[in-house]
């Protein structure tokens, strides 16, 4: 298996007047290519500052982070938002969706960065909509869809630019729960089709899905398990499928 994220050492440190804030301490961790994986921690245990960080929405203070073969620890802003554009898709608890814009131009929107034409961003928002269940709702603006639909858009939107990883941040935190899961189950058939998955969650229930747990405390790793319930199944399945 390849290895699509590689982190060594990776501290931040965040300077507020005359405080000091160790966010993250020394957190080394790898994760292969095609995995579901969760991030759990209280408040205040880096998780948060740790996906920004995989996101390239920021840089480290110390240590290194190679991304999909590239070190991006030390790149520029543009550096940064070329390799955000081009190999994470995002998935945020708040949905992120500009509210004048209907759900095929929402999804659109990474592919206007990446250069495609009108008809050619069109028709590939179409089938990333279709590909969440949301193949007629295209003309519809965020505030004619339910938050359930919303979140499908963004997951569609996520999706669109075929990226390395998608990164969803408390993916669930704004949905009902059986909204919540509802959701959960469209990130496990995206899984099963070869994606990479990263999830920050503070919700055990949420965090069953993924096939392997991540849990910091004060900017530090305290564990990292495969998730026995999750691993069992899917190995099954695969050796039913071969």
């Amino acid at each position: 298996m390849s290895i699509i994220i590689e982190t060594h050492d990776i501290s931040k440190v965040y300077r507020m007047g005359a405080e000091t804030i160790n966010a993250l301490k020394s957190v080394s961790i790898s994760i292969n290519k095609g995995e579901y994986v969760a991030f759990m921690g209280p408040s205040g245990s880096g998780k948060s500052t740790f996906m920004n960080i995989i996101g390239c929405l920021d840089t480290p203070t110390g240590g290194t982070y190679i991304l999909n073969g590239q070190d991006v620890s030390n790149m520029t802003d543009n550096e940064l938002a070329e390799v955000r554009n081009k190999e994470i898709g995002f998935v945020f608890q708040t949905f992120n969706l500009l509210p004048r814009q209907s759900s095929l131009e929402n999804v659109a929107l990474p592919l206007i960065y990446a250069g495609y034409s009108k008809s050619e961003r069109e028709e590939r928002a179409q089938k990333a909509l279709e590909s969440v269940g949301l193949g007629t709702r295209g003309k519809h603006k965020p505030n004619e869809l339910s938050g359930g639909q919303r979140q499908r858009v963004a997951i569609a939107r996520a999706l669109i630019n075929d990226p390395s990883i998608i990164l969803a941040d408390e993916p669930t935190g704004n949905l009902d729960t059986k909204t919540s899961y509802e959701i959960m189950e469209l990130f496990e058939n995206l899984h099963a089709k070869g994606n990479t998955i990263i999830m920050v969650t503070h919700e055990e229930d949420i965090a069953r899905y993924a096939h392997r747990i991540v849990r910091l405390r004060d900017g530090l790793v305290e564990s990292d398990t495969l998730n026995p319930d999750v691993t069992t199944a899917a190995r099954m399945q695969a050796e039913q499928q071969h």
